[in-house]
């Protein structure tokens, strides 16, 4: 039972768009992107603050490349970088104590059962997998591994040396579709035309040199490291990456598919339950009770894309809305899940 609120991200709905191609050739591991694998991948644009607009630029340019084939998603990812260092080496430790870059994907985009994986340069990973995101109850099952994964790191520099000419540090990780179908619709890979919801995140910690050694910058006023940054390919419009809802759309396409690509109308309509949901866990932080009409929480003066419906108790809601084929309804309840029934299901 949910009776915390939940902080409604900033700005305008409008995740970031990914055109996949399918890999040419086997991939050889070596962190490099360098070589012919990744010529036929695009960049991502380059990574923003992980609150959008609100914040300015960041200082070290961070962007990603995506292919796929039949056995792998497989993300290149390059991080500009003059301070090249990583602590940790124990498979599964709190990886983002260190810089690290981060994925994290949701393959039916219910918000609910998704990935988490973190890198470092030392190429240790933490991997993960999200019941629910934290703001929903969570857990997280850090026993979790991606059976099969492959990855290396590449550094132009020298780890952990501040005096070397450091330039940047990349990494190429491949994940199977073995692993990551376990929480996919169907519980099968994406076929071409089909996307899935993916965003990538780069943690920079304020780091100086002491003793010939990189360390965190204390805050005198706390003792404690200044809060690191979080960089990121599709902007949250909040400090926190566990809003599955608003990652990025990863479309997976063969050779002849189109550069780019517009969202069915259905993701509208999911878009704006996920407003109604924001909506009605703060109203009843405030009130003690989730709203039992929605005009208490769609306002008079917004306008909406859905003609929705509310069911709720003492302890539960539920949203419906019809889809754009109209023969199906999305629903969306307190906890936060997201799902589509077939109208008289």
């Amino acid at each position: 039972m949910n009776r915390s609120g939940v902080p409604v991200p900033y700005g305008a709905y409008n995740p970031k768009r990914y055109t996949c191609r399918r890999a040419s050739e086997a991939l050889a591991l070596d962190g490099r992107l360098d070589k012919p694998f990744w010529s036929a991948a695009a960049w991502t644009d380059d990574f923003v603050d992980i609150e959008g607009d609100l914040r300015p630029k960041p200082a070290k340019r961070t962007r990603a490349k995506m292919l796929w084939d039949d056995d792998y998603f497989y993300v290149g990812a390059e991080l500009i970088e003059d301070q090249i260092w990583a602590t940790l080496r124990e498979r599964d430790s709190v990886i983002f104590y260190d810089n690290d870059f981060e994925i994290f994907i949701d393959p039916d985009g219910d918000s609910h059962q998704y990935y988490e994986l973190e890198i470092n340069a030392l190429n240790t990973v933490w991997d993960l997998l999200l019941v629910k995101p934290y703001r929903d109850g969570g857990p997280a099952v850090n026993g979790w591994d991606i059976r099969g994964l492959r990855t290396a790191v590449h550094i132009d520099g020298v780890l952990g040396d501040p005096f070397a000419d450091n330039r940047m540090w990349s990494v190429e990780i491949a994940l199977p579709w073995s692993a990551l179908r376990e929480c996919a619709a169907e519980g099968r890979p994406p076929a071409a035309g089909e996307f899935w919801r993916v965003n990538f995140s780069r943690v920079e910690w304020q780091t100086e040199v002491r003793d010939g050694q990189y360390q965190k910058v204390v805050d005198p006023r706390t003792g404690k490291p200044y809060s690191e940054d979080n960089w990121v390919w599709s902007p949250m419009g909040l400090i926190n990456m566990h809003y599955p809802e608003l990652w990025g759309y990863v479309m997976f396409a063969d050779d002849q598919g189109p550069d780019t690509f517009e969202l069915p109308p259905d993701e509208t309509i999911k878009w704006e339950l996920r407003r109604l949901y924001y909506a009605a866990r703060n109203f009843r932080a405030k009130h003690g009770t989730y709203p039992y009409d929605l005009q208490q929480i769609m306002g008079a003066d917004e306008t909406w894309a859905l003609a929705p419906k509310l069911e709720t108790t003492s302890g539960m809601f539920q949203i419906t809305a019809p889809a754009a084929d109209g023969v199906s309804i999305y629903c969306i309840r307190d906890d936060g899940k997201l799902w589509k029934e077939s109208i008289g299901q």
